[in-house]
């Protein structure tokens, strides 16, 4: 209840006081600094007093927050112009992405943590997990497959197909038991996503790097599956110079008109191009800007930076989404602010002229996934934000879709026959001993 103050208060407090206080009543609470006089008062206020306090006054309410539908400013897309100077390397990179595995926030925060936010009830749990999984995928059908990343020894399945919300290994326990010294042919090393190319085939990444210690000789691959019967369909293995000893193929995305893969690479930074006809694997915008981390950025999370060895991590093209009817590829860094764009022409063409027809669309904030979204916006996983937010490419107008404090980290995107929207958390900043559950969350827009 108020103070019972001998006057109301309809107005914010200005401090310091600019006249006596005289509080007629004692203080039967703590008060959270060492006060300089004795209780009980009155006494003046000649000092400043800290806030919050620990009780309520008869304040004005605080301004409505902004609604969540409300556009956000973003600049008009434009050519991409490459700066001067770029302090990213493959060293550096190495540590960050161990970091994945182990990374914790700075104990200290440095700034203020956001107001709590509310669970909005578009957002359904699907399913949970105490092992942290990554990728996610809907097959037309609405079969869901899940990944688990080899970032510890730890890890007991990679790939699983949830039945009535329990995880089965898939396509078989046998892929999914590889140990050191195992096959790599036909066993999970490290994979990294799992995702349905909208043709009856899920295809599964596997790094081939397991907790980040470089590539293992023909471990690197991309196989499809029939989703029901568990039977391989096709595959694409990955060496060199498709890829490199750190390489780490972190996302992909399917062209199946065009028969074209294309995928990251946040190890080294660079976009890898398959032709799913032949299996061949070029490497395209290796080591250029805009497929390496901003080297100025620090992630900050519920108002404290991801920190790894005291450091912020550094990690290179990471989310991938692919408009196919206007021939379109958008992909980020995580820690980058820039999405960026290329048509899949110039890929095709070669180095020189995909860079030069990158350009920046949008700056939103660091991200782990994309996608083209059933909307035909860019879905964007906003690390910082714990949100979903959609890039209209019609207008350049960006709207956050959904907040909600179960989006720890929300990962990895994807779209089902019935027009929602799966995502992961992986909760990568709050390793290894999260408060929470891992979830599956399915949104409905």
């Amino acid at each position: 209840m108020p103070l019972p103050c001998p006057f109301p208060f309809p107005f914010p407090f200005p401090f310091p006081f600019p006249f006596p206080f005289p509080f007629p009543f004692p203080f039967p609470f703590p008060f959270p600094f060492p006060l300089p006089l004795p209780f009980p008062f009155p006494f003046p206020f000649p000092f400043p007093l800290p806030f919050p306090f620990p009780f309520p006054f008869l304040l004005p309410p605080a301004s409505a927050a902004p609604s969540a539908s409300a556009p956000l400013a973003v600049p008009a897309p434009g050519p991409y112009v490459r700066p001067m100077l770029r302090i990213t390397t493959a060293a550096s990179l190495i540590a960050s992405l161990a970091s994945c595995g182990g990374a914790t926030a700075d104990p200290t925060p440095t700034s203020t943590a956001p107001t709590a936010q509310a669970e909005d009830p578009r957002l359904e749990v699907v399913a949970e997990s105490d092992r942290q999984w990554t990728g996610v995928a809907v097959t037309r059908t609405g079969r869901v497959f899940v990944s688990y990343p080899r970032w510890s020894d730890d890890v007991p399945v990679s790939v699983a197909r949830l039945e009535d919300g329990a995880p089965r290994p898939f396509p078989n326990e046998a892929w999914n038991a590889w140990r050191e010294g195992d096959s790599v042919a036909d066993h999970w090393v490290a994979v990294q996503s799992v995702v349905a190319d909208g043709a009856g085939r899920v295809w599964v990444l596997d790094t081939g790097n397991p907790r980040f210690g470089g590539v293992l000789e023909g471990a690197a691959k991309l196989v499809a599956f029939d989703p029901e019967t568990g039977a391989e369909l096709s595959r694409v293995s990955f060496a060199p110079p498709a890829i490199g000893p750190s390489s780490y193929l972190n996302d992909v995305r399917f062209d199946v008109e065009r028969q074209r893969a294309y995928l990251t690479d946040s190890g080294d930074g660079a976009i890898v191009v398959v032709d799913l006809e032949s299996g061949e694997a070029r490497r395209l915008l290796d080591d250029h800007d805009s497929t390496q981390a901003e080297a100025d950025l620090t992630v900050r999370i519920d108002g404290q930076p991801w920190l790894q060895g005291g450091q912020p991590p550094r990690i290179h093209a990471d989310g991938v989404a692919l408009d196919a009817q206007n021939g379109l590829l958008y992909y980020q860094c995580l820690t980058g602010r820039r999405l960026f764009r290329v048509p899949v022409t110039a890929l095709e063409e070669g180095d020189a002229e995909a860079a030069a027809a990158i350009e920046v669309v949008a700056t939103e904030g660091p991200a782990d996934g994309l996608l083209h979204g059933p909307d035909g916006r860019v879905w964007i996983t906003s690390l910082e934000t714990s949100s979903l937010v959609a890039y209209d490419p019609a207008d350049g107008a960006a709207e956050t879709l959904v907040s909600d404090p179960r989006l720890a980290w929300p990962d990895s995107l994807a779209a089902a026959p019935d027009g929602s929207v799966y995502v992961t958390t992986s909760q990568i900043h709050r390793t290894p001993n999260p408060p929470a559950p891992y979830r599956l969350l399915r949104f409905v827009p």
